[in-house]
């Protein structure tokens, strides 16, 4: 068995590198409690390894999960992703990974932590357990759950939307099985953001090595015209977004537009109505320009809100 990727602090002698969102400790003035394996430890006590593969080979795949209003939503589709990235990345799935395990471990986490809050941002890692260089000793793997409150929920009252946008062309992602998952391996993702904070955009849209245009930075892509909605495939590389789903599947029964999935051109941003992104934490989020192209936000408004009607 691969020993435990993370270690509760005890004495200065410990093999110690990160601490674990310190960044939320300093935003709320407090520590709070995660999810190690089942075990509930304080934060400010939780550190990773040296050895974890998830911080050295990236070796870990991801669910960020909304809890809004105190439920836990789409967690169907959040397990039915993970465990087909653990599957892509053959790792070990336990016996006892159910999807009500997973709910019932976010809930234990939840309640250990004293925010006043009914939305939160929970994040899920999987990581392979520590031992060996590329090649790991074995399969089996750790899981680590993070809360965060989200003290402004996008949900509660629609109102975010993404300014400026641009391309990020300095590197490409190439698509396959591994760019549908949802990995550690954010490394385009994080150049996109640099990128897009040292030009003065609020997002990017990253391009395959076909030069279509995939994803935003963190969500996936749709473009409006006329009545037809188009985004990306899978096969273009993008995340297989639970948003994006659940947008989807309200599109496809509706009577008043027509969904297509194919590739995008980056010519088509200029030729649309409207261009928007999805995620799970802030929903559909209108684009407002890209270079000298303005949208409008009606459609993606209507489609907000008619996803927030089937969760009401």
């Amino acid at each position: 068995m691969g020993k435990s990727d993370f270690q509760f602090k005890t004495s200065p002698g410990l093999s110690i590198i990160l601490i674990l969102n310190l960044y939320l400790s300093r935003e709320i003035g407090t520590f709070f409690m995660v999810n190690f394996n089942g075990t509930l430890v304080d934060q400010a006590n939780a550190f990773i390894c040296a050895d974890n593969r998830g911080y050295q080979y990236g070796d870990a795949v991801f669910e960020t999960i909304h809890v809004w209003r105190s439920n836990i939503l789409f967690s169907e589709d959040h397990y039915f992703r993970l465990m087909s990235g653990m599957r892509i990345l053959r790792m070990a799935i336990p016996m006892n990974f159910t999807m009500e395990f997973i709910e019932a471990e976010i809930q234990k986490t939840l309640e250990a932590n004293p925010f006043a809050h009914q939305n939160y941002r929970v994040r899920i890692t999987v990581n392979r357990k520590a031992g060996g260089r590329y090649t790991p000793v074995n399969n089996d793997v750790d899981y680590l759950i993070v809360v965060e409150p989200l003290l402004v929920s996008n949900f509660e009252n629609p109102s975010v939307s993404v300014a400026l946008v641009d391309l990020f062309k300095d590197h490409y992602i190439s698509p396959g099985l591994l760019s549908n998952v949802k990995s550690n391996n954010r490394l385009i993702n994080i150049l996109g953001g640099i990128y897009a904070k040292e030009n003065g955009y609020s997002n990017c849209l990253l391009l395959n090595s076909d030069k279509q245009v995939v994803e935003a930075l963190n969500g996936n892509v749709f473009l409006v015209k006329g009545t037809v909605i188009k985004t990306p495939p899978l096969t273009s590389g993008c995340i297989k977004g639970v948003m994006r789903k659940q947008v989807i599947d309200y599109i496809s029964k509706s009577n008043d537009y027509t969904l297509e999935e194919a590739a995008v051109s980056p010519f088509e941003l200029q030729k649309s109505d409207e261009l928007f992104i999805t995620n799970v934490i802030q929903g559909v989020v209108p684009v407002l320009q890209y270079r000298k192209q303005q949208f409008s936000q009606t459609v993606s408004k209507q489609l907000f809100e008619g996803v927030l009607a089937k969760l009401s």
